[in-house]
């Protein structure tokens, strides 16, 4: 009967681990012996979890109705159908003659953005502190937003597509607007506020297409004449969904959206 009990509940405590009765197998191979069914529907459930925390997280960094107001301003306009997504707007890298990589200018101290860059940070990461105090941090979710410094800009010196750059650096909500003939930024203010408070949406900067550059949606991908291209990184995992839902192989872009 010990044996028996022993055998059940694995070996006491500093006994040899391979002797009968320990349960020795590590989670993943317990995972393997699981049936197909049963590892396809545990992924399902964890994959369904991380969406609905990667949905809070958006609505907490970008909130709702910043992205009508873009819209309804472009739309207006350019009278054509539009697909705004909100950018990164820190961590790009340039590999741009005459820039640093962080896009500034080469001999110039930025001192004042370069603290207003903290500040926006730490506000960033207050809200995350807060919207995993309101019960999402058990899921061990994380924001959209890219780590580390892909390059996002390269081309010559003094490259067609720095006019744009500058003004996201600069922007404090940047926005890309997109219609079949052109594409714009446009500036709201920080999105994590409510959009009642936020100033009006303010253009920044806009240009046609094709003749003033060319647009790859389903790479995100601006390219100009002088070949300085823009690989623009969005806000979060959120707006990568948003655009997928316009956007499909081989570069279909649905302008009033992709058919259920």
């Amino acid at each position: 009967m010990v044996r028996q009990e022993r055998n059940r509940r694995g070996p006491e405590p500093g006994a040899d681990p391979q002797e009968p009765g320990h349960l020795a197998a590590d989670l993943g191979e317990l995972a393997e012996q699981a049936p197909a069914d049963a590892r396809r529907a545990a992924g399902q459930k964890i994959f369904a979890h991380q969406e609905r925390l990667d949905a809070k997280t958006a609505k907490l960094m970008v909130r709702p109705g910043f992205r009508e107001r873009v819209e309804a301003l472009m739309r207006d306009q350019w009278r054509e159908p539009v697909i705004a997504v909100r950018l990164q707007e820190d961590g790009l890298s340039f590999e741009v003659p005459g820039r640093r990589q962080d896009g500034t200018v080469k001999g110039k101290r930025l001192v004042r953005r370069f603290f207003w860059n903290i500040l926006r940070g730490i506000g960033i990461g207050v809200a995350y502190v807060l919207y995993l105090a309101n019960g999402a941090g058990s899921g061990g979710g994380k924001s959209g937003s890219a780590s580390g410094r892909a390059v996002a800009v390269t081309g010559p010196a003094d490259a067609m597509a720095l006019g744009l750059l500058d003004g996201i650096r600069a922007a404090d909500g940047p926005w890309l607007v997109f219609s079949p003939s052109h594409v714009a930024l446009v500036d709201t203010g920080s999105t994590q506020r409510e959009p009642k408070d936020a100033p009006p949406p303010e253009i920044l900067w806009q240009a046609r297409i094709p003749q003033e550059l060319e647009v790859n949606l389903r790479r995100r991908k601006l390219a100009w004449p002088d070949g300085s291209v823009f690989a623009f990184p969005l806000h979060n995992r959120g707006e990568e969904q948003h655009l997928r839902g316009y956007v499909e192989a081989p570069d279909i872009v649905h302008w009033d959206g992709r058919p259920e």
